[in-house]
């Protein structure tokens, strides 16, 4: 079904690697048109990386479709890194990505963590901003963390046990440090285990339809397990400065925000809210979907979304 919805898939006409600085070099790669309208991906996490299938949401004869994997994240080196690794760190990144392909600005795609790293760097470079397309919104409030921890486990009971009980009983009260240190041990008998528990619950969660417990640990969970417990222990790097204050400056940028109607690791309610501060925006819940981008209906939406902003030059 959902390869009936995407576009066919593609391979990049180029790819490479970026030094931005602090011994950290991004992987990237474009897709489509050269010529087209250019387009970003940003991808989830933080600590997820870009696939295949991403590439498949656009239009390949419209679009000049940029895609790279984030600090730390998928074939970005150094691999499952959180140092010099913040928000800001992310932001700037972006901004020399736009330098370095010669983009005066672009419209921006941004799912789940994307949703919150694309208005970040909204916020900071307004003037770069063709319009955005927002899938899943997260916008890095406390809240939100603690939905995150005990929120989703209410709606998938034994995944959020399972989590929970992962830890000791003496470390449970404390369970956002406790995984953090976890996961920053440099032995892989105690990271790869608490990145496996981390991993089984997100994505045990971020479907409609729950997917099946994975029993193997593998170093392929660490990078998302790590990064975002990082992420989520500092408060995203932006306590200082919440999204919903600083959207002054792009609030009358056309936006397409796109939410599963039944997110249990995004809940709708944070959308909405983007939606009543975007002056420009509109928001469609996908009646038959969860978090993932990968779920019929929010992969179709996603697509007509991008359609309908082939109006942008």
């Amino acid at each position: 079904m959902i390869n009936e919805i995407l576009y066919p898939p593609i391979e990049p006409y180029r790819t490479g690697f970026l030094p931005v600085g602090d011994d950290h070099q991004l992987f990237w790669e474009e897709c489509g048109n050269p010529e087209g309208v250019p387009i970003l991906f940003l991808h989830g996490g933080p600590g997820y990386s870009c696939t295949e299938d991403h590439r498949r949401f656009f239009d390949p004869d419209h679009y000049r479709i940029i895609l790279f994997d984030q600090r730390g994240a998928g074939k970005s080196t150094p691999h499952a890194s959180i140092k010099n690794n913040q928000t800001k760190d992310l932001i700037d990144d972006i901004e020399k990505l736009r330098i370095f392909f010669k983009v005066d600005s672009w419209i921006i795609f941004g799912g789940s963590w994307g949703s919150t790293l694309a208005l970040c760097y909204g916020i900071d470079y307004p003037n770069r901003i063709k319009a955005f397309i927002l899938r899943g919104v997260f916008l890095g409030e406390h809240d939100e963390t603690e939905w995150f921890f005990t929120g989703m486990g209410k709606f998938n009971p034994e995944a959020g046990i399972d989590f929970m009980s992962f830890l000791p009983e003496n470390e449970r009260d404390n369970y956002l440090e406790n995984y953090y240190n976890r996961l920053k041990n440099t032995d892989p008998k105690i990271h790869l285990p608490a990145a496996l528990a981390w991993h089984n619950y997100e994505n045990r969660c971020v479907s409609l339809v729950p997917v099946s417990k994975i029993d193997k640990s593998s170093s392929d969970y660490l990078a998302p397990a790590l990064i975002e417990a990082h992420y989520f222990y500092n408060d995203f790097f932006i306590k200082d400065a919440p999204i919903l204050e600083n959207l002054d400056q792009i609030k009358d940028i056309p936006t397409i925000i796109v939410h599963g109607r039944y997110d249990i690791v995004c809940p709708p309610i944070t959308a909405y809210k983007l939606k009543q501060k975007m002056t420009n925006s509109k928001l469609i819940y996908a009646d038959d979907s969860g978090h993932s981008a990968f779920e019929s209906g929010l992969a179709k939406e996603l697509v007509i979304a991008t359609n309908e902003f082939k109006s942008i030059r």
